[in-house]
């Protein structure tokens, strides 16, 4: 036998390298084959409910690394309530309606104006289908648990059915209408777009200054009046119908050369500085209000402008003369509506002129600026030109440019119940508190919302037209359609014709001879989702509405918070949820936006490949999820850095409670020494604190907690000294049978604690643990916080030894640096305290050697000599230790050398004791070489 045989070195199977990326798959197929989440669901049945409604990501392609973050904190929210006393399922959905999907048929050869709409929408059918089942295998990979084999999907015909009966309650409350007025147009989507799917990008454009020669100035300004206006939208011009003024404003009649311009007399400074004016004259004067109903030549077309006054036109820039195309903006459209201005389309759904653009037919908007440029220029109407940069709004799919457009769509009237959605918005308890804000003020001024789509892959508007053109939507009409859909699906709409599709002998004042038309335009995508709460919280018999948590990137204040409180109000008077979490985007590691060009995204797949799942999940702990955050491979390794200290401090604890039963082993509390005791109820602030952060999303702070604790208060500490414990003394002995209680006791809970975070990991470290009743970690239940007595002075007496400690080490450095010493065995510490320090050593009930990692510690009454290092409370000797280092405890020791039995003279008498008692057979035979 050789003395390290008779040392209880910790020994366990549990690996140190964790081989993740090839041992998750392994893990994720047993939770399976076991149905892990739906055993978790069983054990909570009668619980209190916990409800998080996922929001749908879009179907279509693999995951990004801004998934990873989502659906892991949901993960973790869900795994920490399952382990918390709630029941808390997790159904995934799926967006699957839309344009993206569209465009991919497209990009793959199919043209859907020239295929059956059947044959076409089946095929965008099978097509969502597929990159749900890509998406789910990537989520799945993340170690995500849910309900995966029944997700909701926004193509299902019993979600298509609860959508239409959003919409038939919106319209029985009388929410919905068709109107003609400008809203955002996408020609490269061919289709209306609503605020939320629009995005601002910097682009360049001319701006112009342009004279209007006046026609009829009723006698009150001279007939060789021009009126100048500014814009931005040269494209805008050949749809002109007229000039806006403020009423209130007062405008200058200015001679510049021979001709006389008029513009708002606050801003002469300015436009005779961009327009290079010398010496203009004021020759007159005159109020906005005198100017209305004044017509002017249209800059290059044989027709009139009126001109008209609206309060919205500002003195911010231009001239204080507004050129109006009522198809084009949305306050011209507005403003003109009381003058009766025409409202002529003179574009396309793809963005080209038609024929009440003269001149231009056939030309696509934007290429037909230079065109118009020049004829401004032919007619002498262009004052200046210049170029400069702006944010324009853009299609957030395709990112290109869009236009307003007046075109018949159907919206959702929100003024009809704006102050209900901003009270529901007052009472959602808001997580990140600027959230409230930014959603309130997005409703208070948001405008009707857009809800028709003039595509081919949605939810058809279930309205039916009389034979006078009115529309038809009754509570009647409604409901069958959404029966109709539950059967059959949506495509139902479109392969019958009206009458099929209303009820048996449906009759309608405007259609006497009972012949009917239907609705060809789709839904907004985000009614699909904002509907989700009907369709998937209402309907699913284990879910229940209004939900506790919507989750989701911060840019769905725009969307999908919005469109579901929208929905939810106008049907119930409620918000679908009663908090709401939203995150920051994924940023690279240098905080720029991730983008396929820069060539700095990063792959999911490649993060689980290379370092594992885990890895990935320790990152989104560990981030301020609140705003943006920055990931990379070097973060990532940093990370894994932090998972090996982890894994690694796991892994000695298994170790040291190898030869432990929890059953027959363990010491009670009021039994344990002062450290052991003080490690457990260190160890019950962090149970708590823990919890704490949990309950409150808080999963950076929940990853700070622990790691700050398994590296400063068990590796820097309790298992630094420890291991000179559990190593050397007998196995049986009560020391490190307490020692082994305190371990088992926070390596069970500490597992508990990190199963929402690392579930592969602690999965692995339970299977080691099989006193544990439980099949899998995740099938136990969070640590609860202990209240031990008396721990409140227990505390305050080891926070008061952590500053002595701190003392002996920096007197045990000084000496290491004098090469008085080597390693802490070899020192003999004397301490000479006050008073008060001599008591505070005295109640610790501890061996202080032992907790200081020296060979000799002693309290002395004496004076301390001028050798020592002087405190305010106390001064330190240290010396070198007399005798010689145990070959089996490492310590310096007197009694080392001197025991009678020969085999055991280079031992220290406690080890002797112990080899004696536990190794007799070691008196005779002796140590191997």
């Amino acid at each position: 036998m050789k003395i390290k045989d008779t040392l209880n070195l910790g020994k366990t199977a549990f690996p140190m390298r964790a081989g993740l990326p090839k041992k998750e798959p392994v893990w994720q197929k047993d939770w399976e084959d076991a149905d892990l989440y739906g055993q978790r669901q069983a054990l909570n049945e009668g619980k209190p409910s916990y409800m998080l409604h996922d929001g749908p990501p879009y179907a279509n392609g693999n995951i990004h690394i801004g998934h990873s973050l989502n659906k892991v904190s949901k993960d973790i929210i869900v795994r920490y309530k399952s382990m918390s006393g709630f029941r808390a399922p997790y159904v995934p959905g799926w967006d699957t309606h839309g344009l993206p999907i569209e465009q991919q048929l497209a990009k793959a050869g199919m043209n859907r104006k020239e295929m059956d709409r059947a044959a076409y929408l089946e095929e965008c059918r099978k097509y969502a289908l597929s990159q749900v089942d890509k998406q789910r295998t990537d989520f799945k990979t993340l170690g995500v648990l849910g309900d995966w084999e029944h997700p909701y999907l926004t193509l299902l015909p019993e979600f298509e059915a609860q959508e239409i009966r959003v919409f038939g309650k919106m319209a029985e409350k009388g929410y919905i209408y068709k109107g003609a007025k400008p809203i955002y147009w996408s020609p490269s989507s061919e289709s209306s777009l609503a605020e939320a799917e629009i995005e601002y990008h910097d682009v360049k454009s001319p701006s112009l200054y342009v004279a209007f020669k006046a026609a009829d100035t009723h006698g009150k300004l001279p007939e060789d009046t021009e009126f100048v206006i500014w814009t931005t939208t040269v494209w805008t011009f050949p749809s002109n119908r007229g000039i806006f003024v403020h009423p209130d404003y007062t405008y200058a009649l200015v001679a510049v050369n021979d001709r006389k311009f008029l513009i708002a007399q606050d801003l002469l400074a300015d436009v005779t500085e961009k327009l290079s004016w010398e010496n203009p004259e004021v020759i007159q004067t005159i109020k906005g209000s005198e100017l209305d109903r004044m017509t002017a030549h249209h800059p290059f077309y044989d027709r009139e402008s009126l001109v008209m006054v609206g309060d919205y036109v500002s003195l911010d820039s231009g001239t204080g003369l507004v050129h109006s195309s009522p198809n084009h903006g949305e306050d011209d459209y507005f403003f003109s509506r009381s003058y009766n201005l025409p409202v002529i389309e003179d574009l396309d759904g793809q963005g080209h002129f038609n024929e009440n653009a003269p001149g231009l037919e056939g030309m696509y908007y934007e290429k037909a600026i230079p065109t118009i440029q020049g004829w401004l220029e032919e007619n002498d109407r262009l004052l200046s030109i210049t170029y400069f940069t702006h944010s324009y709004p853009h299609d957030w799919r395709t990112k290109k440019p869009v236009v307003y457009r007046a075109t018949p769509q159907w919206f959702a009237s929100i003024d009809k119940f704006r102050q209900n959605i901003l009270d529901e918005v007052e009472r959602v308890d808001w997580i990140v508190p600027w959230g409230k804000n930014r959603l309130y003020n997005m409703v208070r001024d948001r405008g009707d919302w857009v809800i028709s789509r003039q595509r081919a892959w949605g939810v058809p508007l279930p309205i039916f037209y009389g034979e006078d053109g009115t529309p038809i939507i009754t509570p009647e009409t409604t409901e069958h359609i959404a029966q109709l859909f539950e059967k059959h699906g949506s495509g139902y709409w479109f392969t019958h014709d009206a009458k099929e599709l209303l009820p048996e002998g449906f009759s309608h004042p405007s259609a006497p001879n009972g012949e009917f038309t239907k609705e060809n335009d789709i839904m907004d995508v985000w009614f699909d989702s904002g509907s989700s709460w009907n369709g998937v919280l209402n309907t699913r018999e284990e879910l229940s509405y209004p939900a506790d948590l919507y989750l989701e990137g911060s840019d769905q204040y725009r969307g999908w918070f919005n469109s579901s409180i929208t929905t939810s109000v106008a049907v119930n008077g409620v918000a679908p949820y009663k908090a709401v979490l939203s995150q920051g985007f994924v940023l690279d590691g240098k905080g720029m936006k991730m983008s396929k060009s820069l060539g700095n995204t990063i792959v999911p797949a490649d993060v689980t490949t290379k370092f594992g799942a885990d890895i990935l999940r320790l990152w989104v702990a560990s981030v301020d999820y609140e705003n943006d955050v920055r990931v990379s491979m070097d973060i990532l390794s940093q990370v894994a850095d932090t998972y090996r200290k982890i894994r690694n401090t796991l892994r000695f604890l298994i170790a040291n409670t190898a030869d432990f039963s929890v059953s027959t082993d363990s010491i009670e509390y009021s039994e344990l020494s002062g450290s052991d005791k003080y490690m457990l109820v260190k160890f019950n602030e962090l149970v708590r604190s823990v919890r704490k952060s949990y309950d409150s999303y808080s999963f950076m702070n929940v990853y700070k907690e622990i790691v700050n604790f398994m590296t400063n208060d068990l590796s820097a500490f309790y298992l630094d000294f420890a291991k000179d414990v559990v190593y050397i003394d007998a196995e049986k002995s009560a020391t490190r049978r307490g020692m082994q209680t305190v371990m088992y006791h926070i390596l069970v809970d500490l597992v508990k604690m990190l199963v929402p975070i690392l579930p592969h990991t602690t999965e692995e470290v339970w299977t080691y643990l099989e006193e544990e009743t439980e099949a899998y970690a995740y099938l136990s239940e969070m640590p609860e916080a202990i209240d031990y007595p008396g721990s409140e002075e227990l505390l305050e007496n080891w926070s008061a030894f952590f500053d002595f400690r701190n003392k002996v080490l920096k007197a045990l450095e000084e000496a290491r640096e004098a090469k008085l010493i080597g390693k802490s065995f070899e020192a003999k510490v004397t301490v000479y305290p006050n008073e008060i320090t001599r008591a505070l050593l005295g109640s610790l009930d501890e061996n202080l050697a032992k907790l200081l990692i020296v060979s000799e510690l002693t309290v002395s009454h004496e004076a301390a000599p001028e050798a020592a290092n002087v405190f305010n409370d106390c001064a330190i000797l240290v010396e070198h230790a007399k005798g010689e280092v145990c070959d089996r405890c490492r310590r310096t020791d007197e009694t080392v050398g001197k025991h009678a039995n020969e085999h055991l003279h280079m031992l220290c008498n406690n080890c002797a004791s112990i080899v004696e008692s536990e190794f007799p057979e070691v008196l005779s035979q002796g140590f191997e070489a």
